[in-house]
């Protein structure tokens, strides 16, 4: 299948700082595609160069089979971006700043009216069309931006944390409409933080940390990589964290992950139900009280924990570089 989006060794760096290391994408037409990573990470310096707004250093990319270097006015003319933060005119209407970059877009002035109307009814802000933006939600200024973005029907779109911010029905509301745009037949290129998002949006999924790729596949294949369960145990007394470490070894998979202040020990295992039941029976016959326990999938800081040695938040949360 032909690539929609190809990167091949791509360097930038920023004084002292190597934002992308050799990092080599390749996303199939009609695709999705998920670079995850931590803040810092490289995800949206990989986004700008995608989408000509850098220059990388080192490297070659093409989008839609246009190389981003030799050609940025006809990428910039295939594609569609969806930033980290809702690029809208705040003093104008939402159906105004949708007529506006149809206009850009070198359209008709009645083709941009009827996609901005087509657009404004997809995206359920039709009965807010004609209200000042800066009256608009946080989730509404989400929906309207992608809008923007698929005002010229670009067949590549490039989505730089899009939910970034948003409350749990917002969030949802948006992968519908990302699941959407994928069914029907867009490529798509997501940065996300969150494994869940890409879990659900994306057919594949490609970490990053200081710029380089360190693993690639499903989430389900990321989640395999570092065991597919986890036993949650919150012990109740603090001073038998320890016992507790000792007696979950025999059934741990790999290193127990402690938390002193919640007093809780987090470790991978296999066998499911059948493993969390001995545990239990086993803190109970060593007489160490719990006051909860579970077992669960791999979380994206499990992920993180396990392929870069931190948590997904760590670095600086209002930048990416």
């Amino acid at each position: 299948m032909r690539a929609a989006i190809r990167a091949v060794g791509l360097v930038k760096t920023f004084g002292d700082i190597r934002a992308l290391d050799g990092v080599d994408l390749d996303v199939p037409e009609g695709a999705v595609l998920g670079l995850l990573g931590p803040n810092g990470a490289g995800k949206t310096t990989a986004v700008r160069v995608l989408t000509t707004l850098l220059r990388p250093d080192a490297g070659s990319a093409e989008v839609a089979g246009v190389d981003v270097l030799q050609h940025p006015n006809r990428v910039r003319s295939l594609i569609g971006l969806c930033g980290q933060y809702a690029a809208v005119d705040e003093y104008l209407t939402g159906r105004e700043n949708l007529r506006m970059v149809g206009e850009l877009y070198q359209m008709r002035a009645r083709d941009a009216k009827a996609r901005a109307r087509e657009l404004l009814e997809w995206f359920g802000l039709a009965e807010a069309a004609d209200r000042l933006a800066k009256t608009y939600s946080g989730g509404m200024r989400r929906r309207l931006d992608l809008a923007a973005a698929l005002v010229a029907r670009p067949p590549v779109m490039f989505l730089d944390e899009p939910t970034a911010g948003l409350d749990p029905r917002h969030r949802l509301a948006l992968w519908e409409l990302i699941e959407t745009l994928a069914a029907q037949g867009t490529t798509l290129l997501l940065t996300t933080q969150y494994l869940e998002e890409a879990d659900r949006l994306a057919y594949d999924i490609v970490v990053v940390d200081h710029g380089r790729v360190i693993a690639r596949g499903s989430a389900d294949e990321l989640k395999a990589r570092i065991g597919g369960e986890r036993v949650d145990v919150v012990i109740h007394d603090r001073a038998l964290i320890g016992a507790a470490v000792a007696a979950l070894a025999p059934y741990a998979a790999g290193r127990a992950d402690v938390e002193q202040h919640p007093r809780r020990i987090t470790v991978p295992v296999s066998g499911g139900a059948r493993v969390l039941a001995d545990v239990i029976r086993e803190l109970d016959r060593r007489d160490i009280l719990i006051d909860d326990i579970g077992l669960r999938r791999p979380t994206l800081d499990d992920v993180f924990l396990s392929l870069t040695g931190h948590a997904a938040e760590e670095g600086d949360p209002g930048k990416d570089a």
